[in-house]
Parts: C-alpha cells; structure tokens; sequence
C-alpha cells in the first residue's frame, strides 16, 4: 500500500449514446440507436430562447415562452431536440472517466476519484491509501480506498470528516454537514457516510426524490413550479419542482418525500401521503473534479385545485401553476430549468401521454433518461 500519483490506467468505458454511435452503456445492446437518429438528436442546438442568461429571467419570460409555441408538427423530425438537449446537459464529460480512480471499500466500487484530486489527501495517510493489486493474472489495478484500520461505518465517517473539515471550502464549496449513505447500491449496507457536498468530489453514487405537484383543472394538467430563490448556491433563480431534495442517511424515500413537502411547499402529511412512486432517472455528469452518479425517485402527486403552496424553508422565491403543455415548451426552447428536474418533467411528459411514440426518436430519449447505473 502507498500513494500513488502517477497517471490512472483507464477505467472501464461507461459511454452513453450521447458521445458515440456505438457506446457502451448501462443497458442491453438491443437499446443502441441508429446512426440516423444520432445524427438527428445528438447534434441539437439551444434556441434562441436560451439566450437569457440562467438564473436571471422573471416569470414573464417564462410564460413569454410557453405561450408562444411555434406551429410545429409534434412528430417532425426535430421536434425532441430540446428535450435530448436536457439529457446532454446532465450527461457530460465520458471522456474524462480514466482520470478517474475507483474508490473501493470492502472490496466494492462505491465511487470515483479524480487522479488529480486525491493530491490534497496526501497527508492523511491514516485515512486514505492508495492500492496497487497485482491478484488478477498478473495485471496491475490501481485504486483508492480508505485505511484497513478503519474497519467500522462509524470510524470512517468520522476520520472521512475530519479530513473534509480541514480541506473545507477551498476544495469543496458548499458543506452543509448534512450525511449521505456510501454504498455500492441501493439498499445495500452502509460503509459509512459521507458531507453530501463531497459526494460528486468521491464519486459515490447519491439518491433523491423529486415530486410532481399537478392540479387538473377541466380536464388538463397543470404542474406546480417553483423558483428557486437567488441566494441558492446551486442553481439560484433557476426553475425547480415542487418539491425535491437529496436522500440522506437514515430516512427513506416515503418520510424524506413528507419532510421535503413540509418544507418546501407546506404540504401536510394528509396530502403528501398520497405522493406515488412512480419511475427514477439517472445519469451520470464529469466536470473537472466532480463525477456525479445520481439516481433521482419519481413521485407524483395530485393536489386538490384549492391548494396553494407555501415555501417554509426559504430555497424558494415562487410558485407558480403552469399548464404541463407550456412547461413542456419551457423545457424544449430554454435552459430555465434545473437540469435534473427537467429530466424528471420529461420522464413526467411520457408517462402522461405527452411524448408519444409518434414522435421521432421516441425511444432513444425514453432509454435516455436512465444513462447512469440505475442502482
């Protein structure tokens, strides 16, 4: 054992079909589109509607947009380019994954580590290690893992915190000391826990749940949105879901979807019991040192016409009931969306009948949704 900060052989590809007509992804082979319809989507252009600067556009922009859709035949051949848009803003940086070292713990990938990022643990010996493993025939394996000494779930979330501690904001902006589960899957034991903004810098996969909050008024569908107030770290002024947030340690989907109602839209209990699970996305995003590997719960919950939403917790500016067609152009000619929820919309729009299988390209964007390791 020692450290080791020569450059990282590559790790196996996990390329999706939005970086290549013949990638390897994390669904059977049946699944790969056609070089047609990569060339078709994968190529798709931001509308001028983007142009506003993310984050700084009012709700007048918003309704601007999605009431001035254009006469467009919904199974033209370009009409899902700005949903593909979407998937590739969540989806960045494949080629950058062999700079990347696996994490492993007990013997399980539960993460990856940029190459050049693990420079600031060189100090913490006792913690971290790096691993050179000549077992398997001969080949040499490089990989990152914590001290052999650190044998409980407990004592590595605790050293792990200590080091995130002394290496603070500089290196990883915006510690909220709230705990996210390390684990190789979902469900699987806990190997520890770890500051939720460290998660991308470890690579560890991280699991949340966003709702859909909708009202049916004569028949059609209205979705509750949100803005995000512009003192967010993350995405300020940006549209949001109803109701989202990161699963922590030690609380399920079910409860963490009551607490996040509670405290972003004043739902009670006696309504957001109702919330359904419903589907998940996933992907997986590279940017610099950060390799996010998340997989987001679908809920769905219909609210009575009445209801007004009221935000508890301060991380929202408004709300405001918007008909799911004009989200639907929202989400196709801008980049007001969050990224990751407007995934979510999108898994929303098929679901409910809104993409259809009509419209070109139907299924590449459906397989789409869940590029990363959906476990």
């Amino acid at each position: 054992m020692g450290w080791c900060l020569c450059k990282c052989r590559p790790l196996s590809t996990f390329s999706s079909l939005l970086y290549s007509s013949k990638p390897s992804l994390p669904f059977p082979s049946t699944f790969l589109p056609s070089s047609s319809i990569k060339s078709s989507f994968f190529s798709c252009s931001i509308s001028s509607s983007s142009a506003l600067a993310t984050g700084t556009f009012t709700w007048e922009d918003v309704f601007r947009v999605s009431q001035s859709a254009e006469e467009e035949e919904e199974n033209n051949s370009s009409y899902l380019h700005g949903y593909f848009h979407k998937v590739q803003l969540c989806n960045r940086g494949s080629g950058k994954q062999s700079e990347f070292l696996p994490f492993v713990i007990e013997g399980q990938t539960v993460g990856f580590i940029h190459a050049g990022f693990v420079e600031n643990f060189k100090s913490f010996n006792d913690v971290f290690v790096y691993i050179k493993d000549n077992s398997n025939g001969g080949s040499v394996g490089e990989f990152f893992s914590l001290h052999p000494m650190l044998k409980t779930a407990e004592e590595r979330t605790s050293a792990v915190a200590y080091v995130i501690k002394c290496l603070g904001e500089k290196h990883i902006p915006g510690i909220r000391n709230e705990l996210y589960p390390v684990v190789s899957s979902f469900g699987s034991p806990v190997l520890f826990s770890l500051e939720r903004a460290a998660a991308p810098y470890f690579g560890i996969k991280a699991y949340g749940i966003h709702m859909n909050g909708y009202v049916e008024i004569d028949g059609q569908k209205h979705l509750w949105v949100g803005k995000r107030s512009n003192t967010k770290q993350t995405y300020p002024g940006m549209l949001d879901h109803l109701v989202a947030g990161g699963l922590p340690h030690g609380i399920n989907c079910k409860e963490n979807v009551a607490k996040e109602c509670e405290e972003e839209a004043g739902i009670p209990r006696s309504i957001s019991i109702r919330a359904k699970p419903v589907s998940a996305v996933s992907y997986m995003d590279i940017d610099g040192y950060r390799y996010k590997r998340d997989v987001l719960f679908c809920y769905d919950l219909k609210l009575p016409e009445n209801f007004i939403p009221k935000n508890e917790d301060g991380e929202v500016e408004s709300f405001k009931l918007i008909p799911i067609r004009q989200v639907a152009e929202v989400i196709r000619k801008t980049q007001f969306y969050k990224p990751n929820c407007a995934l979510v919309v999108i898994d929303f729009l098929f679901r409910h009948g809104y993409i259809t299988p009509e419209n070109f390209g139907y299924l590449d964007l459906l397989r789409s949704l869940r590029i990363g390791e959906c476990s």
